[in-house]
């Protein structure tokens, strides 16, 4: 059995991801791992930090990002696909770059995909997720907040990124996998192991820069400029109080970039949200409501989450 890993990346340093601490993390148990980085603005050394890993597992495309492939986020999934269509694994697990996984569970998805490998009515495996806030201490729990994603896929040519490369989907044409009809769900098996997401743990300037960003790969300049034109130039995450509180141990490959944290003096510990600004989702009395219901009803599933798969027993 051979697992590839891949993903894909631009201007990754210059935006405080965990790239290199994503690679990492997956590097143990894969064969192989592809990663496609994009044309990257000059005072971006993503592509540096990434040959400094010095593994030579790793393989490294140069891609570039064309303006017309922006709309709607589709060039989260074509990049994605640029990667994946490199691997040579029986298994390919992908990892965002501001995703990590912990080692501890390592030898559990290893496990899991040699148990499946010869089951072919399973084609992905859906891996739970903890989503950090702010900072390293902080993370969502509650409605809103997709509490399970798949990570690893089948090698197949007809499996493809879905959308803005959240998930993956079967496409009964694969030679034009990007045409959104004739797709269905793919058929997929738990994992007893979690994904680290860091996408909301930035400091405040670099929170709101990223977030206009990742706009512009929606949206044309112009509804970007007018939906960030009042914006402030640091991100309120809100209060801290409002989310659950971590208590475990971060990934070892995490340990240097945590280092980093310097804005805690930035940070609403406690009170109330901002008044002059849109409430965050997780402040919301709505969310709030459906969030005690399902932590205290219903297991932890969320009302009306959209699962991006079928989930086999087995």
């Amino acid at each position: 059995m051979k697992i590839s890993g891949f993903s894909f990346i631009r201007n990754g340093i210059k935006l405080y991801y965990p790239v290199v601490e994503a690679v990492k993390s997956v590097l143990p148990i894969v064969d192989e791992f592809v990663i496609a980085i994009g044309n990257s603005d000059d005072d971006d050394n993503t592509r540096e930090e990434i040959e400094k890993i010095g593994d030579p597992k790793i393989k490294i495309i140069d891609t570039v990002w064309k303006d017309e492939d922006r709309k709607g986020g589709r060039i989260y999934a074509l990049e994605t696909d640029t990667a994946k269509n490199i691997c040579k694994g029986d298994w390919l697990f992908y990892i965002q770059s501001d995703e990590c996984i912990h080692e501890k569970y390592l030898p559990v998805v290893e496990k899991r995909c040699k148990e499946l490998l010869n089951n072919k009515n399973v084609e992905a495996l859906v891996f739970r997720y903890k989503h950090f806030w702010g900072d390293f201490n902080h993370y969502h729990s509650g409605h809103g907040w997709y509490p399970r994603e798949i990570r690893i896929v089948r090698n197949l040519p007809e499996i493809h990124s879905w959308m803005d490369a959240q998930s993956f989907r079967y496409f009964e044409n694969y030679e034009n996998p990007h045409q959104q009809e004739g797709t269905r769900k793919l058929n997929a098996a738990l994992v007893d192991a979690e994904i680290y997401h860091y996408g909301w743990v930035r400091p405040p300037g670099l929170m709101q820069n990223k977030r206009k960003i990742m706009d512009s790969n929606y949206w044309n300049s112009k509804k970007v400029e007018e939906m960030h034109r009042n914006s402030p130039d640091e991100f309120d995450y809100g209060p801290m109080n409002l989310l659950t509180e971590f208590k475990d141990t971060h990934p070892d490959v995490m340990r240097e970039f945590i280092k980093k944290f310097d804005w805690g003096d930035k940070l609403q510990l406690s009170g109330k949200p901002n008044e002059f600004r849109e409430k965050h989702n997780h402040e919301k009395l709505l969310y709030k409501f459906l969030s005690v219901i399902e932590r205290n009803l219903l297991s932890g599933n969320h009302i009306g989450e959209f699962k991006n798969y079928e989930l086999i027993n087995v």
